[in-house]
């Protein structure tokens, strides 16, 4: 429930027009479900993030940090606390020489087309995620055989006691999919990335090469979140979901993709609840056929207790 104490707060932050009460959710998720957020905020700079995280720790106001949208299931009553969102405001990209330093709110595909450029290459990868650079940092977001640990030489984060300090790519324990951050309470407020000299038309072809094969097997017409499970050792989730028989199963209005299993869409009218009980229909099936416990890439947020 939204505190006009709070909502006023925040407004001095960020300003009316970037401090919201009672936000659908729904419209800043790629799956285009959600509820509304109690207060969504979209500072401008660290330094007005770094006040609302303060403001919201002596508070006991829970928040939670956004990029695109593109991982996350809110639930459909939404989220009791404030989304901050770094999308849009906080993207400030800058290449010297073969370096790229990024703000964490700049989205990968943007990057890696100035990257491409200025005939760079090693983010080719990178030219179809469609999230921000925090969020890959955080997760070291990866496809076709590149990830965010090739390239990331160290991190800026905002520490639980609000200081700003540089973490070196080495001491991230950068794992499939994960990485030391949330566990010690960071967020990023950028990283500074080491990439190549190359040649522009093979850096280009590269990335044609993978928005067509992209194109061609992911359902990118739908609302979705991308992949929903993460890869287990030694399988693909997609391939399990389909062995299991369930493309296109459905419940109410999301859908394992007919076109490639491995992702949940949303065909339309899809709830929230809709999705995650898909999710775990999916999963029971799979572990109770093949042994195999499929792990969520998506992340949850707000009560799915319903």
């Amino acid at each position: 429930m939204t505190d006009r104490k709070h909502l006023t707060f925040f407004e001095s932050i960020c300003g009316a027009d970037r401090a919201l009460p009672d936000e659908l959710m729904s419209r800043h998720t790629t799956f285009r479900v959600g509820g509304p957020a109690d207060y969504f905020l979209m500072p401008g700079n660290s330094e007005e993030l770094s006040k609302i995280i303060r403001y919201c720790r002596e508070n006991e106001i829970d928040f939670f940090i956004l990029g695109n949208g593109s991982n996350l299931l809110v639930s459909d009553e939404g989220y009791r606390g404030a989304v901050i969102q770094l999308f849009r405001n906080m993207s400030g990209i800058r290449i010297e020489g073969t370096e790229i330093y990024a703000e964490a709110g700049a989205l990968l595909s943007q990057i890696a087309a100035k990257a491409a450029a200025a005939s760079l290459t090693g983010l080719e990868f990178a030219g179809g995620i469609p999230g921000t650079l925090g969020g890959a940092c955080v997760m070291n977001a990866g496809a076709y055989g590149g990830e965010m640990k090739d390239v990331l030489i160290s991190v800026t984060v905002l520490t639980p006691s609000g200081e700003v300090v540089t973490i070196p790519a080495s001491s991230m324990e950068l794992g499939y999919r994960t990485s030391c951050i949330p566990g010690r309470g960071l967020i990023v407020l950028g990283a500074l990335m080491e990439l190549s000299d190359g040649d522009p038309e093979e850096i280009r072809a590269r990335m044609d090469a993978l928005r067509i094969q992209r194109q061609e097997k992911q359902p990118l017409d739908l609302p979705s979140a991308g992949s929903t499970f993460k890869r287990p050792e030694g399988y693909f989730a997609g391939k399990l979901i389909m062995d299991a028989g369930l493309r296109g199963y459905t419940v109410g209005g999301a859908q394992v993709s007919e076109k490639h299993c491995g992702f949940v869409v949303n065909r339309g009218g899809a709830t929230a609840a809709d999705i995650r009980t898909l999710i775990r229909e999916v999963r029971a099936q799979v572990e109770e056929q093949f042994g195999v416990s499929l792990e969520p890439e998506v992340r949850f947020l707000g009560n799915f207790d319903r």
